[in-house]
């Protein structure tokens, strides 16, 4: 299991400090003797008969054990106020990724506890989503769900799907992701238009000329999206973009093009896109996240022919969790010895 990788990854690299586990289940936290007093500078070195240890910790356990804990690494829960106010010892939370909505930031920052993130271009979190993205563009292009039932029925040469060459493709949200989508959807033949808010050269890994083909901002999406074919929304999920693909934007796009979201399942509007697939002005819809998670397997949505989903897995592959794995065991050595923790990015 991963956590499993997460804790021999910790043990393994230690020299200066042994690691001990206890494996029950895949969710929470790392423990670390010694505080800090500047995540970025140094930290507090511990004595040498000092152990950092590692244990994963129950949902239900957390509220209750967290006062115990130096480090905690968020996965799949959300760290309210209420956990946080308990965890006394706390210095660092962090995220098993990029996004950072399952931690109340203002909390942790209130207690003095610092909250990072992973930087998903360093982890290969952004290369898996790109993959994912473009896994479910081609599986609402070649009809996936009408491809399972002419297998079902025995037919053969049926359903006529479309191909990725020839489209515009919008990236909604250029940044880690979006830049490594547009490496992958390059060599299928398309025009790429992305939106960012800064394009300046500082807030790019690279020279995208080559890859993008029109660039804007956000007061360009609509524009942008009655150009594409297909659109692909990789934005973050904040206060201002809940909800951004709404009835307003999905009737910009052209009738019968194809929408894929695998950033947040609250960016797109629940009724717009209901209404837009059931009017047939949007001809599919490829998620791996969804409104409400897990997702109900009965949801009007998912009976359309048109629209598949994936269980929230755009990140989730051996690389990235092998690669995130080892930044949470750098870091926890790191937060043990005092050296400077420069893996991350801390967001306040």
């Amino acid at each position: 299991m991963a956590a499993a990788r997460l804790a021999t990854t910790l043990a393994r690299s230690s020299s200066a400090a042994a690691a001990a586990t206890r494996l029950r289940r895949p969710d929470l936290l790392a423990s670390s003797p010694r505080g800090f007093s500047n995540m970025a500078g140094s930290i507090e070195r511990s004595g040498s008969g000092d152990i950092t240890r590692v244990d994963e910790v129950g949902l239900e356990e957390v509220p209750d054990v967290i006062k115990n804990y130096h480090l905690c690494v968020v996965k799949n829960r959300r760290i309210d106020s209420d956990t946080i106010a308990k965890a006394s010892q706390m210095k660092v939370i962090m995220q098993y990724g990029v996004g950072l909505e399952g931690v109340d930031v203002n909390a942790a920052t209130e207690h003095k506890i610092k909250v990072a993130r992973i930087p998903g271009s360093t982890t290969g979190n952004a290369i898996s989503c790109a993959e994912m993205a473009i896994y479910l563009t081609l599986g609402v292009l070649r009809k996936q769900k009408v491809m399972d039932t002419a297998v079902k029925h025995k037919d053969l040469g049926i359903p006529v799907g479309d191909t990725i060459f020839g489209k515009s493709v919008l990236i909604l949200g250029f940044g880690a992701i979006g830049v490594e989508i547009a490496k992958r959807l390059r060599p299928f033949g398309v025009k790429i238009l992305a939106t960012k808010r800064n394009w300046s050269s500082d807030t790019l890994p690279c020279d995208i000329d080559e890859l993008v083909d029109k660039k804007g901002g956000p007061e360009d999406m609509y524009k942008f999206a009655g150009e594409a074919d297909i659109v692909i929304t990789c934005l973050l999920l904040t206060n201002e973009t809940v909800g951004i693909v709404d009835h307003k934007f999905l009737s910009a796009m052209k009738k019968g093009s194809y929408l894929v979201n695998i950033a947040r399942g609250r960016l797109l509007d629940y009724d717009a896109v209901f209404n837009h697939l059931k009017s047939g002005h949007l001809g599919g819809l490829g998620i791996d996240v969804a409104w409400t998670e897990p997702y109900d397997p009965e949801d009007p949505i998912l009976k359309f022919s048109n629209v598949i989903i994936t269980p929230h897995i755009a990140g989730v592959t051996e690389y990235s969790y092998r690669t995130m794995a080892k930044v949470v065991g750098d870091v926890a050595l790191k937060l043990h010895s005092g050296e400077p923790i420069t893996e991350v990015e801390f967001v306040n």
